[in-house]
């Protein structure tokens, strides 16, 4: 039997959220979100129904998820029947995914600017609340689109930078502040700056652009709506504010390749 899978996943998966909740995040109700975590198979379904949604039955295809963190998604990509390939760049996370999935071996750790796969690899390429974290977004969709087959499909779903909600620090937010005043905006209300450093948010504008040069397309938009109710009695005027400049607070499609 591999090491990972003698891993007590329950504990590894709290201690590996309570670190990014509560420490990397400082959000004051991190038990909650930590408990979500530890039973994501409620929260990882919904993924995977708008997945399936888009794309059709996912059984007998062979999918790539960039972004594939602690595996939860990637454990019932499988049950569904694909062939589930996962990469992370944090080792930590890969090996509790390894632990959880039936053939832990599939994930592995990986930037996404170099993805570890051999052109047109894979009939689907899924990244989900990842772009956002690259280094290089350019280079990273070249990379999904490159193990594309033919006919593949790329299901990415991001933060808009012009959203009025800060996704992970789980905050209402002014996107239009420059680093600086970001970093102090945070802050004043008690929360760790650093990780705002590893955030690279797109605007819809610069995805498409970036998709475009790696030589994809857009087949379709999923459509989030106006995302969730954000700044209290401020709402109104967040919602205002979307429908008048057309913003939605989520980036999400079905792309193909250009072939």
């Amino acid at each position: 039997m591999r090491e990972t899978r003698t891993l007590d996943v329950k504990a590894a998966l709290a201690a590996y959220y309570t670190r990014y909740y509560r420490d990397t995040l400082g959000i004051p109700a991190w038990r909650e979100f930590v408990a979500v975590r530890l039973d994501d198979v409620a929260y990882e379904r919904q993924r995977l129904v708008a997945l399936e949604r888009a794309v059709g039955p996912i059984r007998g295809r062979r999918l790539l998820n960039v972004g594939c963190g602690t595996g939860g998604f990637n454990v019932l990509a499988e049950e569904a029947g694909a062939e589930v390939w996962g990469v992370d760049e944090s080792g930590a996370a890969v090996t509790i995914a390894r632990a959880r999935m039936r053939h832990g071996e599939r994930a592995l750790p990986a930037m996404a600017e170099t993805l570890p796969f051999p052109d047109a690899s894979f009939d689907l390429v899924y990244c989900y609340a990842a772009i956002e974290h690259v280094e290089d977004a350019r280079r990273s969709l070249r990379e999904m689109v490159r193990v594309m087959r033919p006919d593949a499909g790329l299901y990415l779903h991001t933060n808009n930078r012009w959203s009025c909600f800060e996704g992970h620090y789980k905050v209402f937010w002014m996107p239009w502040l420059p680093a600086v005043l970001a970093r102090l905006y945070l802050a004043l209300r008690g929360r760790p700056t650093a990780y705002l450093a590893t955030l690279r948010p797109l605007s819809r504008r610069q995805c498409l652009r970036l998709l475009d040069e790696a030589g994809g397309r857009v087949l379709r938009d999923v459509d989030q709506g106006d995302g969730r109710p954000v700044g209290g009695p401020l709402w109104p005027l967040v919602r205002l504010y979307y429908r008048l400049f057309g913003v939605r607070p989520y980036i999400e499609f079905l792309a193909g390749a250009r072939r």
